[in-house]
């Protein structure tokens, strides 16, 4: 039987994708991914973006600072890269450690981002919370903080 849905998700830090989690030196907690919507009918479509999620302490969504850079075949990997790099030095000193987050949603580029909550489906009682776009990330029972890909 699922426990359902907690209200903060477990996001451990590790060398994949989510190697840069953690807490800022003012105790927020901080997400930096590299979400995407993927290319389905060619070089000319999906997107590319590097996004930065906020929560306060406990948690608590605060902000995202998203960034687009077109479809991967043509984007520029080098400025991607810089953004990137420069959204995580913007947040000054940080510690890379495991998080706990709430779920949440924003709407950028006419693309939905966040950590999406997933209802059950049929005779299937898990809850997933997803990272989106490109469900990139799945977290569920036992919400200790480990992901699908």
């Amino acid at each position: 039987m699922s426990a359902g849905l907690p209200s903060r998700i477990p996001i451990d830090n590790d060398d994949y994708h989510a190697e840069h989690v953690g807490r800022t030196a003012d105790g927020r907690q901080f997400f930096l991914t590299t979400p995407f919507e993927p290319a389905m009918d060619g070089d000319d479509d999906g997107q590319e973006f590097v996004a930065l999620y906020l929560f306060d302490a406990d948690g608590r969504f605060q902000e995202a600072r998203i960034d687009a850079f077109g479809p991967r075949a043509r984007m520029d990997r080098a400025a991607r890269r810089a953004v990137y790099e420069a959204r995580l030095a913007e947040l000054g000193k940080v510690t890379f450690a495991p998080i706990e987050v709430e779920p949440f949603a924003v709407d950028r580029f006419g693309t939905t981002f966040g950590l999406i909550p997933r209802e059950p489906e049929g005779d299937d009682d898990t809850w997933w919370v997803t990272v989106e776009p490109g469900d990139y990330m799945a977290f569920s029972e036992p919400w200790d903080g480990s992901y699908d890909t």
